[in-house]
């Protein structure tokens, strides 16, 4: 069967010690686990000494995880079993060292994808490996400040008004998304200041494209418009969001846990709780003003066009 490895790494601010003690405690993973923010009415049950959980959801699955070895605040290997929605084992291993800003915190997996999906085990490790990103910025933030900051909220079915809008598209590597997005609106916004008077309601991303496995991305950041202006500032081009219905989940976060609202509704699309119409682009709304509101109470909405 196709071998799958992942690997990915993250500083926290706090010692190997705290680290390892968290995580080999099965009942903190419930705290900041990647997958249970995705469904938190996922059922987890946890062994009495505390080094052996199982789950069951309704759309991220259900399975096993056990501590099986370990090395005092320096590694702890676990062995991690799925049997929804397919069976296969993994063996997941977390690596800690010292770092300059705390402790260096490795999260690999090596495991192996069953034959009829041979041809997906590239994107397959590409998934999980952003998967690993977002659990180690949720345990960053559960680890440095006792909380995460990521809440999601599943609003649901609701009708998007949609506009006529200014826009600017760009492609990028997924790893430089933040800075190439910021780059975007700061043109935007400084392109369309003389006719700020025409734009109206809260800006956006439609995300056109994702290449997963290559790690690339195409997007057009907008802004809406109550009436198209006589002249299209240069560097802008006239788009139209026509007006649909959607399905909502409603992030409150900083921008960089975004890809938690984002695994949610690719989870909700592929354990179709709702028809995604593929052939209209998901896309963000910026409900706050990053300006004048703290980075954990931005309020954000991924919204998915449905049938």
């Amino acid at each position: 069967m196709p071998k799958m490895n992942v690997s990915r790494s993250l500083e926290i601010k706090t010692s190997p010690e705290n680290v390892y003690n968290s995580l080999v405690k099965m009942d903190e993973w419930q705290k900041w686990s990647p997958w249970l923010i995705l469904e938190p009415e996922t059922k987890m049950t946890v062994r009495d000494d505390n080094r052996f959980y199982e789950w069951d959801g309704k759309r991220i699955g259900s399975g096993n995880m056990e501590v099986v070895g370990e090395k005092e605040f320096e590694r702890i290997d676990f062995n991690l079993v799925f049997l929804k929605p397919w069976k296969s084992q993994a063996d997941v291993t977390f690596h800690l060292s010292p770092s300059a800003e705390g402790t260096k915190v490795t999260w690999v997996m090596a495991s192996s994808m069953p034959f009829f999906m041979f041809f997906m085990k590239k994107m397959m490790e590409s998934f999980v490996g952003m998967d690993f990103e977002r659990g180690l910025k949720l345990l960053k933030d559960y680890l440095e400040d006792g909380e995460v900051h990521s809440k999601l909220e599943f609003t649901g079915e609701g009708r998007y008004e949609g506009y006529q809008y200014l826009g600017l598209k760009t492609s990028c590597g997924m790893d430089e998304i933040g800075e190439a997005m910021a780059k975007d609106f700061s043109e935007l916004m400084t392109a369309a200041e003389p006719i700020k008077g025409e734009v109206s309601g809260a800006p956006f991303t439609i995300y056109h494209k994702w290449n997963i496995a290559k790690g690339k991305v195409d997007y057009t950041v907008g802004v809406p418009l109550k009436k198209v202006p006589d002249t299209i500032p240069n560097g802008l081009s006239l788009g139209s969001l026509p007006s649909t219905s959607t399905y909502t989940v409603t992030h409150t976060g900083p921008y960089h846990h975004l890809g938690n609202a984002w695994g949610a509704q690719m989870n909700l699309s592929r354990s179709k709780a709702y028809k995604q119409n593929k052939k209209m682009d998901p896309f963000e709304v910026y409900v706050s003003d990053p300006s004048t509101t703290a980075p954990n109470d931005l309020i954000t909405e991924i919204r998915f066009p449905i049938k």
